[in-house]
């Protein structure tokens, strides 16, 4: 039996918490992909695709998705015959094409959406405090993945050019979007953004730098 003195260390403890959150996540997926009428691969698939009007190659969704290319050309052709995403021609490329999501297909995802999770009503019975400390730490934690290159670059603020961290005395409301050109608080800030513009690379660590000093330890009134 473990005693506090010999405790397995504290990431190790923060990978066994995430993994249990991540077998509830596999039962959520599945829910919202019956809802949707596909399988969980076939609707992160179109979730990536939404938004992405230009649509992706096989390659970058096989990146995106970190699966491999022939399960994502097999579940693109099952999401064709349902008539969920179209091939079209890659205007950069004349031999390449790009898989884009179809108005079916954003419907399926709506769907998908408005089944119920458990995790998420899980994070919705936490205080607003703590869905708002949750939610910076989860930023952070995927941020170091994607600097470690375990995943690619994802489309949030934080790695965007448009953020400006802590660009306004507002406690409540201390950041900056350059796209939209208003003030926006820690509670709104984006895990997955369609504005999204990667910054480049130095731009990002000034920004993360930034923002890391101007974030609170702990939400306020803590």
């Amino acid at each position: 039996m473990e005693t506090p003195d010999i405790a397995t260390p504290i990431h190790a403890r923060i990978v066994e918490g995430l993994e249990r959150i991540a077998t509830a996540l596999k039962s959520d997926d599945w829910s919202r992909a019956q809802a949707a009428g596909v399988n969980p691969t076939q609707l992160s698939i179109l979730r990536t695709l939404e938004g992405r009007n230009a649509g992706l190659s096989v390659k970058d969704l096989s990146f995106q998705l970190g699966v491999s290319q022939p399960t994502v050309t097999d579940s693109i052709l099952a999401l064709e015959r349902k008539s969920l995403v179209e091939k079209r021609p890659d205007p950069a490329d004349g031999r390449a094409v790009r898989v884009v999501i179809t108005d079916t297909g954003r419907a399926a995802v709506q769907a998908g959406d408005a089944a119920t999770g458990t995790v998420g009503q899980a994070a919705a019975a936490l205080d607003d405090e703590d869905q708002e400390l949750l939610l910076v730490q989860l930023v952070s934690l995927i941020r170091q993945l994607q600097e470690q290159g375990a995943i690619p670059i994802q489309r949030m603020c934080v790695s965007c050019r448009y953020f400006r961290p802590y660009a306004h005395d507002d406690a409540a409301r201390p950041h900056h979007c350059n796209f939209v050109d208003a003030a926006f608080g820690q509670q709104d800030l984006r895990i997955d953004c369609r504005d999204h513009e990667t910054a480049d690379p130095s731009v990002r660590a000034a920004t993360w730098a930034t923002f890391q000093k101007g974030r609170p330890l702990h939400p306020p009134g803590n």
